[in-house]
């Protein structure tokens, strides 16, 4: 059997939420048990930012065979309001349009798509109903590390295509140029320079990490999407001759993949990258989207007692978010040597390995959407 999809998407941390809702309806179009995704979303500018085939100025658009509607709460779109997918899926408790609620009937499959978390208490929400007006039909769904949880998002090839990629030594020079990186530090990096990938919240203490970089001999090269972080960057004279600062506009999702790929750290933020770097394989350090209440740093310890990084990779980690300068400048530096970076992209790489081995999320989405199936 085959089913539709509609995904709701609004866009709260500019790219996060649209990153894994565009992946999510990718992995379901390609998929055999699918006839067909709409994606819904409120955000069409940050959208076209990692996925230039999106035109902001049109509200309906057929995009890598997908669907995607310009999400708004107009009495044009109420009137118009189309019949709904056999499978709804609100993202991160977006809220469905009132109009398209109405529509709604026992029949469809109504799934309110959860953030990822690595807390202990996911497991027991996990496929819970949540009790609807009319007979509708809707659960939670958790996206998680364990067997418990929704899995992980990961295309079935992604891992292959990683590893052919990171066996290409020409394929990260050639994405440098594509990036606009010159022909120095192009020479530098076939040499055998460092490449640091850094995609952060503002709040990140990143002159501390520049610092922590700059005392060491090696050469490198730290990247950045243009405009993440707001401060004053400062120029490679104020560092070492032996570090630059390379910024660039934002890339697609397949070039962000290739990125993490190619970088010996990537320093990453929210949930879509959180995913992508565990998947590269690479040394890493996560910083949760900033919550009231420092949340998000609960959240964070949670998915370290899952990892299998030192108490000092830990205590970086946690320090990142924490935006605690001071104990960053203490710890970071030893990690940054020859052997304890290739120790850190070890354990990153074998905790991939292991996570590869589990059901991953789409998978089992499709395996729920078959157990609670209606037809009629």
């Amino acid at each position: 059997m085959s089913w539709s999809f509609d995904i709701f998407c609004k866009v709260v941390d500019n790219y996060g939420d649209i990153g894994v809702c565009w992946r999510l309806a990718r992995q379901l179009s390609a998929h055999t048990d699918c006839a067909g995704v709409r994606l819904w979303v409120d955000d069409l500018q940050s959208f076209a930012r990692i996925a230039p085939g999106v035109n902001p100025s049109v509200p309906k658009q057929t995009v890598a065979g997908i669907v995607i509607v310009h999400w708004k709460e107009s009495a044009e779109l109420t009137s118009a309001m189309p019949e709904p997918a056999d499978v709804v899926i609100e993202a991160f408790a977006c809220t469905l349009p009132a109009a398209y609620v109405q529509k709604m009937t026992g029949r469809q499959l109504w799934i309110n798509l959860e953030y990822l978390s690595a807390e202990a208490w996911v497991e027991s929400c996990h496929t819970l109903p949540s009790p609807q007006a009319g007979g509708l039909r809707k659960y939670f769904f958790f996206p998680g590390f364990t067997p418990a949880t929704g899995g992980l998002l990961r295309e079935p090839d992604l891992l292959s295509r990683r590893d052919a990629w990171q066996a290409d030594p020409h394929a990260r020079l050639s994405l440098l140029s594509e990036l606009g990186v010159d022909t120095d530090w192009l020479q530098r990096v076939q040499a055998g320079a460092r490449l640091v990938y850094v995609y952060c919240y503002p709040q990140a203490p990143l002159p501390e990490l520049l610092q922590a970089l700059a005392s060491h001999n090696h050469e490198t090269l730290v990247l950045m999407p243009r405009g993440v972080w707001r401060g004053t960057l400062p120029s490679t004279q104020h560092l070492n001759t032996h570090v630059a600062i390379h910024t660039h506009d934002f890339v697609d999702q397949q070039r962000f993949d290739q990125l993490l790929w190619s970088s010996d750290l990537n320093v990453v933020r929210g949930e879509d990258s959180l995913l992508r770097a565990i998947w590269a394989g690479r040394a890493m350090i996560w910083q949760p989207y900033p919550q009231q209440d420092d949340a998000h740093l609960q959240k964070l310890d949670a998915w370290l007692r899952l990892s299998p990084y030192s108490a000092a990779i830990q205590t970086v980690m946690q320090a990142w978010s924490g935006a605690d300068s001071t104990t960053l400048n203490a710890a970071l530096p030893s990690l940054l040597t020859e052997q304890q970076l290739a120790q850190w992209s070890r354990l990153t790489r074998s905790w991939c390995v292991e996570l590869a081995t589990e059901v991953d999320l789409v998978s089992r989405l499709l395996q729920f959407c078959a157990s609670h199936s209606q037809t009629g």
